[in-house]
């Protein structure tokens, strides 16, 4: 049987695509409830906002602006504006998922994660038959392994007073480089092409937004633009 015709039907199957995965977001989810517990959150504190945000990026940006005093209305315009990009990566993987029921994709919209969209998109580029089943235990895997980590890390935070030492702030972006890096090394083919449309227009739309506006929101718009650019180029590979 050809790789292309493989089917990833099931829940179970969904997990084991996740574990890679799930081992990341244990030292980052640990990470970040390391840094929460640094910032005077709660255990509870922690576990909802692991549960109700569910945004590494957003958590740990979460933290740094409580540190810095900022009021309420800042913390959840930025973290809107810094997560706005799901928005994107929902719409691009939708085609897939149209004879779902409603509950059922609203289950895989919002858990989607920059991680699990790689896993489920390189799926799609392989030419593999992806399900919602699968989709879902990929999605409540690493769900439920981000919640698991951020109370460990809450739970021990108190033994870290410093986490910027051990450089556990760095921990989100460390991630996001080793994922980046993993699609660099795919063979050259489409999905490195659209990688490299991806990042030069992340490095250009960057260096130009950088003369209009501020560093933070340049990031964020150039993140935008990036993933506009990735939805616009993307190739259609199997439906559903």
């Amino acid at each position: 049987m050809e790789i292309g015709n493989r089917r990833y039907q099931n829940f179970r199957e969904g997990i084991q695509a996740c574990v890679p995965t799930m081992l990341g977001y244990l030292g980052i989810g640990f990470a970040a409830g390391v840094v929460e517990k640094g910032v005077g959150m709660s255990l509870l504190e922690s576990l909802l906002v692991s549960m109700l945000v569910y945004a590494g990026s957003g958590q740990f940006i979460i933290c740094g602006l409580l540190a810095i005093g900022a009021p309420t209305s800042s913390i959840i315009f930025t973290v809107f504006l810094v997560n706005l990009r799901h928005f994107l990566m929902s719409l691009s993987v939708t085609p897939y998922f149209r004879g779902n029921s409603l509950l059922s994709n609203i289950g895989l919209g919002t858990l989607l994660t920059d991680e699990s969209y790689g896993v489920l998109t390189t799926a799609l580029q392989e030419g593999r038959t992806v399900t919602s089943a699968w989709t879902h235990g990929l999605n409540v895997a690493a769900y439920l392994t981000w919640i698991v980590a951020n109370l460990l890390g809450g739970l021990l935070g108190q033994f870290i007073p410093n986490p910027e030492r051990f450089g556990l702030d760095f921990a989100l972006t460390a991630m996001f480089l080793g994922l980046w890096l993993f699609q660099v090394e795919l063979p050259l083919k489409k999905r490195t092409r659209q990688s490299l449309k991806v990042l030069g227009a992340v490095i250009v739309s960057l260096l130009v937004l950088m003369r209009l506006a501020t560093g933070e929101l340049a990031v964020i718009g150039a993140t935008l633009i990036g993933c506009l650019v990735g939805t616009l180029t993307a190739e259609k590979a199997v439906t559903v």
